[in-house]
């Protein structure tokens, strides 16, 4: 309203994850009201300046010199005229519905003589430390900024009650260099142009990122006010250890408020912030009560803790901070008690649900002797069910939220326990109803399951475990990741000083071997070495590499545990009399994804569904498996060098330089990446798109990229989510320079390390693995030569001796960067002609922000922003590459023909100019369980909807593009409505579907005939 009233637009700012990721109830504005408050008469004026050919007008000129500064001053007036306009509005909408707002708002004593002025979700906070402190006879008192821009000096100072002495200003946002963050000096800047007195001002910075902001912070900050001389440019909530700006506070402060307060410890993408979300709806909806719900997950969408805090009561909630103390604490995952203390935060005579495998009979012998004293301490009731067993039982696989949420209904007393599960499956229809009437039932049956499986605990009074909790990070960790990882992965991030990180953050790699998450509840065990082809396909599959296989000579096996099988190893170039075959998944890793099941060849021929690995209960075998997987993982490596790694067999006994990562159960990205670090980890470096790839590779505490015996891996970089083409670009034109550099310094000091070491250098040109180990080889005969000369020369040529090796640059994004956001950069890149080489994980789908469509969507899938069904077809990145004639491309599906996989990755490393692959990737958003991913990916490439190809330039006219899949067999329908995606399109509208299918299908075919004609490139 204001916009149009004073043709300004305006920029509504909320801060991050703490306002967009809270559920809160609250009171929606009537149409009636906002129809009431419409200015007609400036819309229609609004409308009539719209570009129009009936009155043509010409906007966005470019202006020379003479003119610019003159036409960018005259809308002053209009900027000048929106403060008055605003609050005119505001009070208009306190006239139409009572609710309150100013320019700035101030709450606490009239009479104060300490301010704080903060604008955003911190208000919260600092309005209930101002209510209990002046309750406690305290002058204190805040002011709210609502219009930050244009600042009303006028306004801002009327506001402020003439007794104030000192101001804190608080700023969500750092600005390094500057005197002072932005409204800390705009506020100073008020004061002095309003020619009033001015207090003494001192600033400081607060919750970055969504940091905890507590009433017991704010209180420090009034204390800090108090001094004769109070710290500026401070921060609050944080140890600064290092420049000394934080304040000091007493954590104990609380403020009183009369809610309910719960926790719910999951995993990602186990359904507990699913359920949770629909739970605090259901509790502020059907009640009288007020309701919040926050939730803290870090980037990963699986993998990683995710803690639930709800809140409700009678009164208004205005907490902008986490639970503290809790009246009810669910854990969703058993193992966490191993490790997490996460009774801390109970309340006394508080409720404990714990999804367990054990019954109300064993489970506290199996608890840590601190969780055993604090459930005593704090006569806490407990409850168990097996969540894991329910929805195993009623076909949801590993979703336990909705066994889980019943429960939390059936005992916390929130709604009568009828009403509740009514409730319960009225948000099971709203969440899964275009998921199909079959996933809604089994729902509705786990409900009803639920409280036949609830138990309550009869404990004793005394503990009977000794056993404490288990270490966050495993042994063999340095003090860095045991003391600053193992604190982040421990949830107390919080509690670690500045000093704790580096100041131009960086971070070690190969650090997620040292977590053991143990998420899985059932792992793959390899039950008839016997049976077993040594195919290695599981190992390729295997989206953790979390199941692996190594040849070892006999003599190493002797001391093996006794559970640890092997076999003769079969094929070229082993030798079955001496060397042993060796298949070991570790249980502490693997995700449970089945994956490595569903794609395992050797079934037996007298058990149907039995193979050479299956599928096992992980308590009934981990103790004995972990056992085999710490011989395992210490056995050495085969010789590089005599493997055959032109075969998935032989590539998959190369060590995965990318292990144990935080992407989903059954990712089909991931296979992709650990293939590539597998053939190039030791030398390659990566710029990484924003995205899943980002995150499971990227993200604190712990990353997947590793490093092999001698120390070296990938190298691994993020910059932005549209700049990464030309990021990769970069780093391969510096690396150019660097070797160019190394290798003239070297032929100019040819006559001081010999002419045969530079030979033999300049002429490897590193084609195979032998060649690869010989050039490593050479540069160390090189350096040491070098240290006995004494120049300027022999130290410069010493320390880019290391660029004297092949190094490639690898792209790797998401279908969301390379299709769309940053298919700018990636043209450019491809237009370059430079040797890099681009990986796209294809998911047809933004997978990492909530499954938005993007133009990798296929014609006739639901997502966000075309949940009806696209009705456009998807975009064909990887003939846009072939067109440029000189890229090498690729499109593969390693789960359909994984040796296409491998040769495509291989041809784009060797090709000296630009590559792509275009890699199909199986994603839980496609809406199937994704064990299944491969078989997907071959019904996908069977179907057409996904043809294999690859466009190799340097190949003759006529052999240049190889068409890898062969023509479709089976109609499109056969992939597309296997996967909801598809099918809840046609759900809701059967005919428009059925329009969709037919035109994807005659776009296969026509592709198809397309497809053939570039077999005469």
């Amino acid at each position: 309203m204001a916009t149009f009233k004073s043709r300004i637009p305006f920029l509504n700012i909320f801060d991050g994850f703490r306002t967009s990721h809270e559920i809160t109830k609250m009171d929606a504005i009537s149409d009636e009201v906002i129809k009431a408050m419409m200015p007609e008469d400036e819309i229609l004026a609004h409308r009539k300046r719209s570009l129009d050919p009936d009155n043509p007008v010409l906007r966005g000129t470019s202006q020379n010199p003479d003119v610019f500064f003159q036409a960018s001053e005259a809308s002053n007036s209009f900027y000048q005229k929106v403060p008055e306009i605003v609050q005119e509005t505001m009070d208009e909408f306190y006239k139409q519905t009572g609710r309150r707002y100013d320019l700035f708002n101030y709450v606490g004593h009239p009479e104060a003589e300490r301010v704080i002025i903060i604008m955003g979700s911190g208000e919260g906070a600092v309005g209930e430390a101002v209510e209990a402190m002046v309750a406690n006879g305290e002058k204190v008192g805040a002011l709210y900024v609502r219009l930050y821009r244009p600042f009303s000096i006028s306004h801002f100072i009327k506001q402020l009650p003439k007794t104030v002495k000192k101001i804190a200003v608080l700023d969500r946002t750092k600005e390094p260099g500057s005197i002072g963050e932005p409204l800390y000096l705009d506020v100073v800047n008020a004061f002095v142009e309003s020619g009033e007195t001015m207090p003494e001002i001192i600033g400081g910075r607060y919750g970055l990122s969504s940091k905890e902001f507590t009433p017991a912070m704010v209180k420090g900050i009034y204390d800090e006010l108090v001094k004769n001389t109070p710290k500026n440019h401070f921060t609050i909530g944080i140890n600064d250890d290092v420049t000394h700006t934080s304040l000091s506070y007493n954590s104990e402060f609380k403020t009183t408020k009369n809610t309910v307060n719960c926790m719910f410890y999951g995993l990602g993408s186990d359904g507990t912030v699913g359920a949770n979300k629909n739970s605090i709806k259901i509790i502020g909806e059907t009640t009288d009560n007020y309701v919040q719900g926050y939730f803290v997950y870090d980037s990963k969408k699986a993998g990683a803790q995710t803690i639930s805090h709800l809140r409700f009561g009678p009164d208004p909630i205005t907490a902008s901070y986490l639970v503290d103390k809790a009246n009810f604490i669910a854990v969703h995952q058993f193992n966490f008690i191993e490790k997490y203390d996460v009774l801390e935060n109970i309340k006394e005579g508080g409720t404990f649900l714990l999804n367990s495998p054990y019954s109300k009979y064993k489970v506290w012998t199996e608890l840590p002797s601190i969780l055993q004293q604090r459930i005593i301490d704090n006569n806490i009731d407990f409850y168990v069910v097996d969540a894991t067993k329910v929805a195993h039982e009623v076909k949801l696989g590993k979703r336990t939220n909705t066994v889980l949420q019943t429960c939390f209904f059936a005992i916390s007393g929130v709604l009568p326990k009828d009403e509740a599960i009514k409730k319960i499956k009225a948000a099971i229809v709203k969440s899964y109803s275009h998921k199909g009437d079959k996933i809604v039932n089994m729902n509705f049956n786990a409900v009803d399951k639920s409280l036949e499986n609830l138990e309550k605990v009869e404990y004793p009074r005394h503990t009977t475990n000794k056993d404490g909790l288990k270490p966050i990070m495993r042994e063999g960790a340095d003090d860095f990741v045991k003391e600053v990882l193992g604190t982040i992965l421990a949830g107390k991030g919080d509690s670690l000083p500045v000093s704790a990180f580096t100041a131009d953050g960086t971070f070690p790699t190969g650090t997620t071997k040292f977590q053991k998450l143990g998420v899985a509840d059932y792992i793959p065990t390899w039950d008839d070495a016997n049976l077993c082809t040594q195919c290695n396909k599981c190992v390729s599959i295997c989206p953790h590499a979390a199941i692996r296989a190594k040849v070892v000579s006999n003599e190493v096996m002797a001391d093996a545990p006794a559970g640890l099988k092997h076999v003769p190893a079969k094929g070229r170039p082993f030798d079955s009399k001496t060397e042993s075959y060796v298949l070991q998944v570790s249980p502490e890793d693997c995700t449970g994804c089945d994956l490595c099941v569903e794609v395992c060849p050797a079934e037996s021929k007298e058990v149907a569904g039995v193979f050479a690995i299956n599928m096992a209960k992980k308590i009934n075998v981990d103790k004995e498996e972990n056992k085999n997987w710490d011989f395992f993982i210490d056995l050495p490596n085969y010789d590089r060098t005599a493997l055959k790694t032109s075969t998935v067999k032989g590539s998959q006994f190369l060590e995965p330089l990318f292990e144990f990562s935080g992407a989903c159960p059954g990712c089909g990205e991931t296979p992709y990446i650990k293939l590539v670090t597998q053939l190039y980890g030791d030398s390659m470096m990566v710029a990484n798109a924003t995205g899943c790839s980002s995150i499971y590779g990227g993200n604190l505490p712990t990353t997947p990229y590793t490093k092999n015996s001698a120390g070296r891996g990938p190298a691994w970089a993020n910059s932005l989510f549209e700049d990464n083409a030309e990021y990769g670009l970069g780093m391969r034109l510096a690396l150019t320079k660097k070797q160019d550099i190394a290798f003239d310094l070297l032929k100019s000091m040819e006559d001081q390390v010999g002419s045969d070491i530079v030979k033999q250098i300049v002429d490897n040109i590193e084609e195979d693995e032998t060649q690869k180990e010989l050039k490593l080889k050479q540069i160390d005969a090189l350096n040491s030569i070098l240290d006995t000369i004494d120049t300027k020369e022999a130290k410069n040529l010493k320390d880019l001796s290391e660029y004297l090796r092949k190094k490639s640059v690898w792209i790797f994004g998401g279908d969301g960067w390379a299709y769309d956001i940053g298919f700018g950069g990636l043209d450019h890149v491809l237009a370059s002609g430079e040797n890099v080489n681009i990986l796209v994980m294809d998911t047809e789908i933004y997978s990492n922000t909530g499954g938005q469509a993007s133009k990798a969507t296929q014609m006739g899938a639901s997502a966000k922003f075309s949940i009806g069904g696209k009705t456009t077809p998807k975009k064909s990145l990887s003939l846009q590459a072939v067109s440029y004639g000189n890229v090498y491309v690729a499109q593969i599906a390693i789960g359909a023909k994984d040796n296409q996989t491998l040769k495509a990755i291989q041809e784009a490393e060797a090709f000296p100019g630009t590559s792509i692959i275009i890699a199909y990737s199986h994603c839980g958003d496609h809406g199937y369980d994704l064990r299944y991913g491969a078989d997907h990916q071959a019904k996908a490439v069977e179907t057409g909807y996904w043809p294999l190809f690859r466009f190799n330039p340097l190949e003759v006219k006529g052999k240049k593009f190889k068409l890898d899949s062969k023509q479709p067999s089976a109609p499109l329908s056969d992939f597309m409505y296997s996967e909801s995606r598809f099918t809840r399109v046609v759900k809701d509208n059967a005919e428009k579907a059925k329009e969709l299918l037919d035109e994807a299908q005659e776009k296969v075919e026509t592709q198809w005939e397309r497809l053939e004609l570039y077999k005469n490139l």
